[in-house]
C-alpha cells in the first residue's frame, strides 16, 4: 500500500489544526439556519458553500428536479378539546381540513413486529410509536416503522421524541404517493399523555403543501495525475427545528477543511478528490439518488471511493460505518496509521445516509460519524430542536477533519481500495 511521505502528512494536518476556518465555517452554516430543503435558510447555505467551495477547486451546480414540499401546521386535538403541538413528517400527505379523527393505538417502541403483533387493532387507527438513538446498532429506522403501520392499514402515524424536554422530532417519512398516510413527530411528553388515551379517539391535524421543486448539489474535483476520483461526500440539508448543527453542519465544515487542506497535494497523487456536497439527503436521499442516477456508467466507474461525513461532531468518538465492505476495515486502519489515528469500525448496514447510495452503485463507500453506540451523548438529539452549535467542540471538528484528510491522502496516494462491489456483494451487504 502506498502510504505519503511524513512530512505532507505533518503538512496537511498542521494546516487543519492552525486554522481558525473550519470553526468560522460551522458557525457561518449554523447562522443560516436549519437548511430545510426548498426554504430561505438552505438558499442562503447553498450561497455560502458555492463560495467557500469556490477557493478549494472550481465549484459547479447540478440541478435536481425533486417533488418539493412546503410543511404545514400540525397537531392533536384530545378528547377533551386540548390540543398538542405536532411537527409535520417530511413529505406527509395532509389530512383533512377538519383532521382525521380515530382511535390512538400505543405501539410502544413500535417496530414491525409490534405493529404484526398489534394485528387488526392497528387498521384504521392512528398509530403511535417512539423515536430511537439513532447511531445505535439496534436502531429501526423511522420510515421502517412508518412503513409497517401504514401496510398494516393504519391511518396515521405518530412518533414520539425518545429524550423529554426537546420538543417533538421531525425526519423524512413518505413521499405524498398513493397509500401514504398522514404523519407527525411529538415530544416525549406529549406521548405521555396520548399514551394514557390508548384506544380513545383523537384527531390528527397535518397540514403540508406539494410542488414541483428543484434543489442544486455543489460539486468540484480537484484532479490527480490519474482518471480516478476519491469522492469526499456531506449532504446540506437539514430540518427547521434548530440550527441542523450536528446534522449536518459539522460534516459540511469538515469536508471543507480537509479539501482545503489538501488541495495543493492531490494534484500530483495518482487519484484526485471529487467534492460532492448533495441536498435533500434528508428526503430520503434523493439528491445523492439522483445525482448517481444521472451520472454516465464511464464515470460512475472513475468514483472509486466514498468518504461520506455526516454528523461527525457532538462526541470525542468517531466511527466508520462500513456496511461490511470486503477490505475497507483493513484500508482504514493502514491508512490512518501513520498519523498514530484510529475510529471505531462498524460493519452493519445502515442506510440513512448518502454512503448507502454509492454503496448500490457498487462504489466502496463508508459513513463517518460521532457518537456511535454512545446514547448519551449529544448524537441523542439529532432530529430535535437541541440540535445547535453549542452541542460541538472545536476540537471535535479538527480530529473528524484530520481523520477525514488522512483517509483522502492515502486514497489518493495510491493505496490498494477495497474492490468495486458487484451487484451480489451489493445485495448481500445492503439487506434488510
Amino acid at each position: 500500500m502506498a502510504v505519503p511521505g511524513s512530512a505532507v502528512l505533518e503538512a496537511v494536518l498542521g494546516r487543519i489544526w492552525a486554522s481558525p476556518r473550519i470553526v468560522e465555517d460551522f458557525h457561518a452554516l449554523c447562522d443560516c439556519g436549519g437548511r430545510f430543503a426548498g426554504t430561505a435558510s438552505e438558499a442562503r447555505a447553498q450561497v455560502f458553500l458555492a463560495e467557500r467551495l469556490s477557493t478549494i477547486a472550481p465549484a459547479r451546480r447540478e440541478s435536481v428536479p425533486y417533488r418539493g414540499w412546503t410543511r404545514g401546521p400540525a397537531g392533536v386535538a384530545l378528547p377533551d378539546g386540548q390540543t398538542l403541538t405536532a411537527h409535520a413528517l417530511v413529505r406527509s400527505v395532509a389530512t383533512p381540513q377538519a383532521g382525521l379523527t380515530a382511535p390512538l393505538v400505543d405501539l410502544g417502541r413500535g417496530t414491525p413486529a409490534d405493529i404484526a403483533r398489534a394485528g387488526e387493532t392497528v387498521r384504521g387507527a392512528i398509530v403511535l410509536v417512539r423515536h430511537e438513538f439513532m447511531l445505535g446498532r439496534d436502531h429501526v429506522h423511522r420510515r421502517r416503522k412508518y412503513d409497517a403501520a401504514r401496510a398494516a392499514g393504519a391511518a396515521g402515524f405518530l412518533i414520539a421524541a425518545h429524550l423529554p424536554g426537546v420538543g417533538p422530532v421531525t425526519g423524512s417519512s413518505g413521499d405524498g404517493g398513493a397509500g401514504h398516510i398522514p404523519c407527525a413527530g411529538i415530544g416525549f411528553e406529549e406521548a405521555a399523555r396520548l399514551a394514557a388515551l390508548d384506544g380513545q379517539p383523537v384527531t390528527l391535524h397535518v397540514g403540508g403543501v406539494f410542488a414541483d421543486a428543484q434543489a442544486t448539489n455543489l460539486l468540484a474535483a480537484i484532479p490527480g495525475t490519474g482518471a480516478d476520483l476519491v469522492v469526499l461526500s456531506a449532504h446540506i440539508d437539514g430540518h427547521d427545528l434548530a440550527e441542523s448543527a450536528i446534522d449536518n453542519a459539522s460534516g459540511l465544515a469538515c469536508a471543507l477543511a480537509a479539501a482545503e487542506a489538501l488541495a495543493d497535494v492531490v494534484p500530483s497523487l495518482p487519484r484526485g478528490i471529487e467534492i460532492g456536497l448533495v441536498t435533500i439527503e434528508e428526503w430520503a436521499l434523493a439528491g445523492s439518488e439522483a445525482h448517481l442516477a444521472t451520472m454516465p456508467a464511464t464515470e460512475r466507474a472513475r468514483r472509486v471511493l466514498n468518504v461520506n461525513l455526516d454528523s461527525v461532531a457532538g462526541d470525542d468518538a468517531l466511527t466508520a460505518l462500513t456496511s461490511g465492505v470486503p477490505g475497507m476495515d483493513a484500508f482504514l486502519r493502514t491508512a490512518l496509521a501513520p498519523a498514530g489515528l484510529s475510529v471505531g469500525l462498524h460493519p452493519g448496514f445502515m442506510g440513512n445516509s448518502d454512503h448507502a447510495n454509492y454503496l448500490r452503485a457498487g462504489i466502496p463507500a463508508f459513513r463517518l460519524c460521532a457518537g456511535f453506540e454512545r446514547a448519551d451523548s449529544a448524537l441523542s438529539l439529532l432530529l430535535t430542536r437541541a440540535d445547535t452549535r453549542d452541542k460541538v467542540l472545536p476540537h471535535q471538528l479538527k480530529t473528524a477533519a484530520s481523520v477525514t484528510a488522512a483517509i483522502l491522502l492515502a486514497a489518493c496516494s495510491g493505496a490498494d481500495l477495497p474492490p468495486r462491489l458487484d451487484a451480489a456483494t451489493v445485495a448481500r451487504l445492503t439487506a434488510g
